[in-house]
Formats: C-alpha cells, sequence, structure tokens
C-alpha cells in the first residue's frame, strides 16, 4: 500500500463498541488520526442488566481521552459527506448476537446487511478501501455432529476459508452476516474496489461487557467477579479460539498495508484454543473466586466447536500473539477497576 504524505485518517463504525475502541487506540498510537461512527444503541447491553448509560459512557469516554473523535450517527443514514478525506474505512457496526437476531430479525437485517451495504456504497463512491467485520457464524454448526468427546474439551478439525458454510441450524444472524460478506465480495469483484471480509472468533479484551447473548468470556469474567451464577449453555467442552481484541486491532493495519481483497480467517488459531470448562477453570485460578455454575439446555444455533486457520491471514503478515494466559488478566483487572458498571440495575 502507498504511504499516505499526509496523517492518515481512518473512520471507525461502531467505533463506542467493545472492538471499535481497541482498534481506535491501535490506530491512535500509530499516530493516525481516529474517526468513528455509533448511534449508541442499548439494544445488547440493555439485555446484560448492567449500567447501561454507565457503560456507554464508560466507552465514550475513552475515545475523547485518547482523542478519538465521534459521530453520533446511525450507520444506515450515514452519506458520503461524513466520510470525505477518509483514507480508509473500519466496519465494525454489527447486530453481533445469534440470540438477539432471533428476537428482533428485522433490526439484524437492517443493521449487518442495509448497513453494509450503505457503508459499501460510500466507499465506491469515494474510492475507500474497507474492511467489513464478518463473523466465523458464516460456517454454521454443522461441525457439530462430527465432534470427538475428551475429558474437559470437544476435539476437531480447523477451518479454513475454503471450508462449507451455512450449514446446520440457521439463524437470522447467518443470513444477515453472509449477505454482508456477498456484499463485500460483489462490490471488490464488479466496481474493483479493495475490501475485504474479516471473520473473527472468540473476541475478547477490555471494555467487553458480555452478557449471556455475545461475549461469552467477558460474561464468565463478570459473573466470576460479581459472585453471581454462570450459565453454561448445553456442555462446558464447547471450544474456541479466543482471540484478543488487540490483535485483531493489528489485523487491520496490517491489511491496509499490504492485503488484498478477499475473506480472511481473523482468530486465535489452535494455539489459542480452548473449552469453556477450561476458561472458568483459569478464571478461578486467576480471581481466587469460587463458581457457582448453572448448566442449561443447549440453545438452537450454537456452535460447539471452532478452532479457525489463519494461514491466509499471513498473506498480509498477521498471526495472534497474546495467549489466553497474557490477555485474560488484562480483562480481569479492567472489571475490578470498574465494578460498578457491573451491578444489576434495580427494578
Amino acid at each position: 500500500m502507498k504511504r499516505i504524505e499526509r496523517q492518515a485518517t481512518v473512520m471507525i463504525t461502531g467505533i463506542a463498541g467493545f472492538l471499535g475502541t481497541h482498534v481506535a487506540k491501535h490506530f491512535v498510537d500509530k499516530g493516525w488520526k481516529v474517526l468513528g461512527i455509533d448511534n449508541l444503541t442499548d439494544f445488547e447491553l440493555s439485555h446484560t442488566k448492567y449500567d447501561v448509560e454507565a457503560s456507554r459512557k464508560h466507552n465514550v469516554d475513552f475515545l475523547s481521552d485518547i482523542g478519538a473523535k465521534l459521530l453520533l450517527k446511525d450507520i444506515r443514514t450515514v452519506t458520503s459527506a461524513d466520510m470525505l478525506g477518509v483514507d480508509y474505512i473500519i466496519h465494525c457496526a454489527a447486530q453481533p448476537a445469534m440470540t438477539l437476531a432471533i428476537k428482533d430479525p428485522a433490526l439484524d437485517m437492517a443493521t449487518n446487511v442495509i448497513g453494509t451495504f450503505n457503508i459499501l456504497s460510500i466507499a465506491r463512491d469515494l474510492n475507500i478501501p474497507m474492511v467489513n467485520c464478518s463473523s466465523v457464524h458464516v460456517y454454521g454448526n454443522g461441525s457439530n455432529e462430527d465432534l470427538v468427546e475428551h475429558e474437559n474439551s470437544f476435539v476437531g478439525e480447523m477451518t479454513n476459508e475454503d471450508a462449507p458454510i451455512l450449514m446446520g441450524d440457521l439463524t437470522p444472524l447467518h443470513a444477515s452476516k453472509r449477505a454482508g460478506e456477498l456484499y463485500a465480495q460483489t462490490f471488490a469483484e464488479t466496481y474493483g474496489m479493495r475490501v475485504a471480509n474479516f471473520r473473527l472468533t472468540g473476541m475478547y479484551g477490555e471494555r467487553q461487557f458480555g452478557g449471556m447473548d455475545h461475549g461469552w468470556v467477558a460474561n464468565f469474567a463478570i459473573r466470576t467477579l460479581m459472585d453471581e451464577d454462570i450459565i453454561v449453555f448445553g456442555t462446558d467442552k464447547q471450544v474456541r479460539d479466543i482471540l484478543y481484541a488487540g490483535d485483531a486491532a493489528k489485523a487491520f493495519e496490517m491489511w491496509y498495508e499490504d492485503g488484498k481483497s478477499g475473506t480472511f480467517n481473523i482468530g486465535g488459531n489452535q494455539k489459542n484454543a480452548i473449552s469453556i470448562k477450561e476458561v472458568l477453570t483459569e478464571l478461578n485460578r486467576l480471581t481466587g473466586k469460587e463458581q457457582n455454575i448453572v448448566m442449561e439446555e443447549e440453545r438452537f444455533g450454537d456452535l460447539w466447536y471452532f478452532v479457525c486457520d489463519s494461514t491466509k491471514a499471513l498473506g498480509f503478515g498477521w498471526s495472534p500473539e497474546t495467549s489466553p494466559e497474557e490477555g485474560l488478566p488484562k480483562l480481569i483487572d479492567w472489571i475490578k477497576d470498574n465494578k460498578e458498571l457491573f451491578k444489576k440495575e434495580e427494578k
């Protein structure tokens, strides 16, 4: 990628979300001018029972402290005028939760399809490189049937970008995420745009207000530290290759510098594969807190095993660096410093 003579400007949609704040900090630290769009929706947070207003303010204040500029706007109504002078678009804004997509499929479609289409259209109009944040949910959960069960976890195969997609039990989230990918792919092929899809998996880190709908590592850490029941659906042998959000943020910069259009798994790979049971054990060790673990019936559409093969991302120099032993203490320290945000709201 040709270097820009002036200070480069990145636009991050969903900048006030968990991933958005990590991406913003990474680019600020690299000397970029960082702009962001967010409508500060409370749809996902309202299902956590945390202090929604204070939680939103926490991330907004963080962005202000690091010098990132926030435009309060919905991605469906953003225009090209809002992105004049932008050199790179990172599209993090999304409805990310499978359970919430089932509850409100219209909102899921409007956000993940119409919103993504609008951002792609602006990128096309202004000739701006763009990364669309997708999800490993597009693979579906068909692999659940082929798992081998061991004492602490399931064992399965790694998944690369050539694996079959949309397998097994599907939900509106599977449809909306795949639709966003297809629009990104077709805009690249039809209009010659430089666009990538990042299939992200198992992210965790500071400023993640994880609930039972999304953000399971943070949810378990919060519930451990707040002495609340930890709900596990189906089995604690489910496995993910968890990815520290700071590592994900680096992938966006590295793709901009040396990446091509395409679809890429961005995950922790085999070295960061860990089961729910193993995460809970590690949280118990790190915090010294007893845990009350409650097992409930499995949920429709849940994927019980996913370990991605991110070899393709080596094409632009990226691979995960932070191990769970290094990343989980960062999450725990942040929760300890902000316990007031996780106290249940009185009804």
